[in-house]
């Protein structure tokens, strides 16, 4: 099943998801950082990490849901697909909850709560990335009809053969 939202020919939910997986997993390695050594510099950087990573994840979700609407009804794929969305949806609110906790906070140092909130969204992330990953890799979703290792190019405009 090829994707509904594209760029140049390919997808744009995986051009974007880089972004806050990127920027959210490395808030939770610069709150680590911070706990290890209490350096509050690094409690700012996770901040300001999570700010990016909660916008980036605003900008992915409406191309992952655009998506989502073209799986076929009564499939394994669509179920995963709403499984997927609903646990990024919990990660994103996580994060923002970390984000709001250490604002309050005042000099963004973590309070245990917003360390908790993140450091259960980033597993949970974890697990809907491989979701994500199942949804390409294993049922197809977002693949091209007819892609292979010969196909021409996306900038080509020719249909994938077989």
């Amino acid at each position: 099943m090829t994707s509904r939202a594209k760029l140049l020919g390919h997808p744009v939910h995986p051009m974007l998801i880089p972004f806050p997986v990127g920027l959210l997993t490395t808030a939770v390695v610069f709150d680590v950082i911070y706990l290890v050594t209490d350096r509050t510099g690094f409690a700012t950087a996770a901040a300001y990490a999570i700010a990016g990573g909660i916008i980036g994840g605003a900008l992915a979700a409406p191309f992952g849901w655009i998506d989502y609407f073209k799986i076929p009804a009564d499939t394994r794929a669509k179920r995963i697909g709403l499984l997927h969305g609903l646990a990024n949806i919990v990660v994103v609110v996580l994060f923002a909850v970390s984000w709001l906790l250490r604002w309050n906070a005042g000099g963004w140092e973590p309070v245990p709560l917003a360390l908790a909130c993140s450091f259960v969204a980033v597993v949970i992330a974890g697990a809907a990335a491989w979701l994500g990953g199942e949804l390409v890799d294993r049922l197809a979703i977002g693949i091209d009809e007819g892609a292979h290792p010969d196909a021409p190019s996306s900038l080509s405009h020719r249909n994938v053969s077989a």
